[in-house]
């Protein structure tokens, strides 16, 4: 009932991008989860393959946000996300109608391409609409893709039941009622003329030093936020022996976020600089990692429910804290990209922000994985959870530091640094 209240608050167009982003998030997650095992099972293609395929979509997606954020400055944002809903629906589609290496990866460029064109397109939209209430806006649309992210696995691991054709068909289905829905009331934004050209405006962005360190302190965000899907779900299972155990990450925080987001995100606006809550926040996310820590290690399996709980509690523990974490720091975060520099260039920034960050978490997440690796081999199971308090911890530092140096914009506001103080940071 509060999310629905907070909902009306906003402009028609802010209201459709959140259940857009619901939609996006149901999809995506309702197929690709599974499409490791339908190459490498159903198909019978080799690992090198199956990551071949895997690695052709993060790529198209990783390496074109910067594309995609340009496009939604120059042609408009709502006509670059209505293209990417699009070009997801053909991409999904070939997923259930092709069994063919060459159909197999024009899919997953298609679905990547898709993905880097509305990424950026729908913050730089949702920015551009929110007003002076861009942390409530980006709140709400963390809460919704979330729920996305959890309702997704689920009906994924239902309509597999029946087949992966079914799953995919049910995905690309989805992405094309987006498609319509959008083309049919998503109101046109009004786009200036462009003063530069493409290059131009990419010099511009790239030339701003303060923004590419605030974008590659955000490493431990992303990297952490990728563990709900590799080390926590792998901690769960761990603890509790059971693999359903994992579902339980994603359930904690979908109740959490359902619960605390909007309230978080309204009692910290207007107390304080937004740099201090990101801080906060990613310090918080590091944090997480330390319950999981003290108990990580070899132990027989439990025996009764009440047993296998109890030895779940560190690790539920600490994706809650986690959650509470991103939740702090997220829609500050998003907020913050685009007072970086001119609003004709939202959409840049919020592309090449997920491209730089997108390369840093990949980074942290082969650390990550080599110290999981590491650890099992070496009996230290600690160490890969050391290995995330110590991303959380750099990356709050490193903010901490841009803002120390008055480089971020909006001390407390939101608004653009000063052009003196970002160039003194930026030499700095």
């Amino acid at each position: 009932m509060k999310i629905r209240h907070e909902m009306r608050r906003f402009p028609f167009a802010i209201r459709l991008l959140l259940v857009n982003q619901l939609g996006v998030n149901t999809g995506f997650y309702l197929l690709i989860p599974y499409l490791a095992v339908h190459l490498g099972e159903d198909l019978g293609m080799s690992a090198a393959v199956v990551g071949i395929v895997l690695g052709v979509r993060n790529l198209s997606q990783q390496g074109l946000f910067l594309i995609g954020g340009s496009a939604a400055d120059r042609l408009g944002a709502r006509g670059v996300i209505i293209a990417g809903c699009a070009l997801r629906t053909v991409g999904f589609g070939l997923f259930a109608l092709g069994d063919g290496l060459a159909v197999l990866v024009a899919a997953s460029v298609l679905s990547g391409l898709a993905g880097a064109l509305f990424n950026p397109a729908v913050r730089a939209y949702l920015a551009q609409e929110a007003g002076d209430r861009k942390a409530e806006a980006f709140a709400l649309f963390n809460v919704f893709a979330t729920t996305g992210a959890l309702v997704g696995p689920l009906l994924g691991s239902a309509l597999l039941l029946v087949d992966f054709r079914a799953a995919a068909l049910t995905a690309a289905a989805l992405f094309a009622l987006l498609t319509i829905a959008q083309a049919v009331v998503l109101p046109t934004c009004t786009v200036p003329p462009a003063a530069n050209s493409v290059l131009g405006d990419w010099r511009e962005v790239l030339g701003n030093r303060v923004f590419l360190a605030f974008a590659l302190a955000m490493v431990g965000m992303f990297t952490l936020q990728n563990q709900l899907y590799l080390l926590l779900p792998d901690g769960a299972r761990r603890a509790t022996g059971w693999d359903g155990a994992a579902g339980l990450v994603f359930l904690v925080g979908t109740v959490a976020n359902l619960s605390l987001q909007m309230r978080i995100t309204r009692a910290l606006k207007g107390r304080g600089d937004r740099a201090r809550w990101i801080c906060a926040g990613l310090a918080l996310m590091g944090l997480a990692f330390l319950p999981p820590m003290a108990v990580a290690g070899p132990a027989p399996p439990p025996e009764g429910f009440g047993a296998a709980a109890l030895h779940a509690l560190p690790v539920l523990a600490g994706v809650l804290l986690l959650y509470l974490g991103v939740m702090i720091a997220q829609p500050f975060v998003l907020e913050l990209i685009p007072a970086f520099g001119r609003a004709e260039l939202t959409g840049t920034y919020f592309g090449l922000f997920y491209v730089v960050s997108g390369i840093a978490a990949a980074v942290g997440n082969t650390v990550v994985g080599r110290a999981m690796d590491t650890g099992e081999h070496t009996r230290t199971p600690w160490l890969p959870w050391a290995c995330c308090l110590a991303f959380g911890l750099l990356s709050a530092a490193g903010v901490a530091w841009l803002h120390r140096l008055r480089g971020l914009p909006g001390r407390t506001t939101g608004e653009p640094a000063t052009p003196t103080t970002a160039t003194t940071a930026g030499r700095a």
